[in-house]
């Protein structure tokens, strides 16, 4: 079985080398020593969110400091193109299972957007407790994966700032159901952000996939069936990592 991963504050990251000691505090280590029950002797993934990664030997375990020894540097760099989701906001915490669906699928940025159709409203302070509850799905979904990298939520968008925002994507990718070109088609660039956007569960507006489209964005279906707003984003991205992110493995030849 795969080691269970903790993060840590990139800030704190030391770069530790094999033989270094690193250690989990605060509510991560409250994880570990009451929730996973991490035992001495045990080895964990230890990471900073951003591709740093370590396998590490638990030394000493108590509930607000859990610490070890790295037994090998396990670094990921950061995949090229990257994915963004941009999801609606939903009824019934459906976007908070696409975020989680994408979190483990390899979305690197996460994007909340307030669409005119959707019928969850985001507004003053609730706006922040959402993201921060959108950050919450991701750093589970994050350690439940084994991910080096945890997914940037942005704050909130809608309107016009939404076509701003993506302006500087390499490829925006907008999923809608009466769309000519499917997914599988499209040729994706080697480098940049590849944005996927999903509405909600009354679908994108006229005037929105306009806008979209007017700053070269595609509008692409996945097939004949009309899928979730919960499960579009993650379907999407699972097309795009057989493709570009999940090479075969090279088969042996059994004589």
């Amino acid at each position: 079985m795969t080691a269970p991963l903790f993060l840590v504050d990139a800030r704190s990251w030391t770069d530790p080398s094999v033989g270094d000691s690193v250690a989990l505090v605060g509510a991560e280590a409250r994880h570990a020593a009451t929730v996973a029950r991490v035992r001495v002797g045990e080895s964990v993934l230890v990471c900073d969110g951003v591709g740093g990664r370590a396998l590490v030997r638990v030394g000493s375990v108590a509930p607000d400091r859990v610490a070890g020894v790295v037994l090998e540097r396990l670094d990921v760099a950061r995949a090229e193109p990257s994915y963004t989701l941009v999801q609606a906001l939903a009824k019934g915490d459906r976007d908070e299972a696409a975020v989680e669906m994408a979190t483990e699928l390899g979305v690197e940025t996460v994007v909340p957007w307030q669409a005119g159709r959707s019928i969850v409203q985001w507004r003053g302070e609730r706006a922040e407790r959402g993201r921060r509850k959108w950050e919450s799905v991701v750093a589970t979904a994050t350690k439940q994966s084994r991910r080096a990298w945890l997914p940037v939520v942005e704050p909130l968008v809608s309107g016009a700032a939404l076509v701003a925002r993506l302006r500087r994507s390499a490829l925006v990718l907008v999923l809608h159901e009466e769309a000519m070109l499917s997914l599988g088609e499209v040729r994706l660039p080697g480098r940049g952000e590849v944005a996927l956007v999903v509405g909600p569960e009354g679908g994108i507006g006229a005037d929105e996939l306009a806008g979209l489209t007017g700053i070269g964005a595609l509008a692409v279906r996945l097939g004949p069936e009309v899928l979730r707003t919960s499960t579009a984003g993650p379907v999407a991205l699972a097309v795009l990592a057989s493709t570009h992110r999940w090479p075969p493995t090279p088969s042996k030849t059994h004589l």
